[in-house]
């Protein structure tokens, strides 16, 4: 696809992978409105630290305002939608949030959709619906299963999403990565939070040792959604995004230690463990149908990425509090 002018909208842009989707967008030519979360200090995220700030339209509102959902998909042509709360644990104690963030959100943003010319939606959903793998690897087929109210909003919103290709023909295609790192992540993920512990100290201090995750690069991610925007076949289809590749978290913070360089002792937090039924236990995804369909294939691999993010992290670790446990 030619991104030259091509007007684009960005939910979520000042967050993770939102902003990283800014960047490469504004950089490949595309007219960009990154609508951000309102705040009273006027913080775009990471977009306020972006090179690319100047060179997007950057909007603050609200996903859960139907009214400001309207006014920022206005003479777009391809919306990005990846506006959600995300944190796992934080949904144990607020799950209201969540419902009206990840699907009361996605449905102002499909309704507001249907009232506009949009030639695509790039809806992200994520490993989180699948909970623990009933087999492996896990295609786009494997039953969804809501064992955590942050995973049973991202399926309403997914949910919400097919209804609304099925019911009114809306040009829908859904994303969802396996496990997304790099840098600018929160330490609400696991690995900024195993990282940062390695380089603040000797005690690493984690829940559950034993699930399995499949962890991808964050621009490995955005490659999946670009090729699923420029992809015509992609509408109406979901695809998984992931390396291929499962990896315990015990193994995972024990490759960290030996990529900072240092001995780490691993210990076993009773705050940071899943209630027993809502720990998802294992993902391991089976990418095949973005591979085939959208040509999609992970380039940097696990300890790439590990590396890089690293580098990252000790450059920026002002930006972390290792001691609090981030919900």
């Amino acid at each position: 696809m030619n991104w030259n002018d091509k007007r684009v909208l960005i939910t979520g842009a000042g967050g993770f992978i939102g902003s990283h989707l800014t960047e490469r967008l504004v950089g490949m030519g595309a007219s960009v409105r990154a609508m951000v979360h309102y705040n009273a200090l006027g913080n775009c995220g990471w977009l306020d630290e972006s090179p690319i700030r100047e060179k997007a339209e950057i909007i603050a509102g609200d996903i859960c305002d139907r009214d400001c959902v309207s006014q920022a998909i206005k003479d777009i042509d391809i919306v990005f939608h990846l506006a959600a709360l995300i944190g796992i644990p934080y949904s144990y104690h607020a799950p209201i949030s969540y419902v009206r963030t990840n699907i009361e959100g996605t449905l102002n943003l499909l309704q507001s959709a249907r009232e506009d010319t949009i030639e695509r939606i790039i809806h992200t959903s994520t490993s989180e619906v699948y909970g623990t793998a009933c087999y492996v690897p896990m295609d786009e087929k494997h039953p969804l299963q809501g064992q955590s109210p942050y995973s049973a909003t991202k399926i309403g919103a997914d949910k919400l999403v097919e209804a609304f290709h099925r019911s009114f023909g809306l040009p829908v295609a859904t994303v969802r990565p396996f496990n997304t790192f790099g840098p600018r992540q929160s330490a609400r993920a696991i690995i900024p939070t195993i990282i940062m512990q390695c380089l603040t100290g000797n005690t690493v201090r984690l829940g559950n040792l034993t699930p399995t995750r499949d962890f991808s690069y964050v621009t490995n991610t955005v490659d999946g959604f670009l090729l699923a925007a420029a992809t015509p076949e992609a509408i109406g289809k979901t695809f998984n995004l992931g390396s291929g590749h499962e990896i315990a978290i015990r193994d995972l913070a024990e490759l960290i230690a030996n990529l900072v360089g240092k001995p780490i002792l691993i210990e076993t937090n009773s705050n940071r463990i899943r209630p027993e039924k809502s720990e998802v236990d294992r993902l391991f995804a089976d990418s095949a149908l973005a591979q085939e369909l959208l040509n999609w294939k992970p380039t940097v691999k696990l300890e790439e990425g590990l590396k890089l993010t690293i580098q990252w992290m000790r450059q920026n670790s002002r930006r972390y509090r290792p001691e609090i446990y981030a919900l």
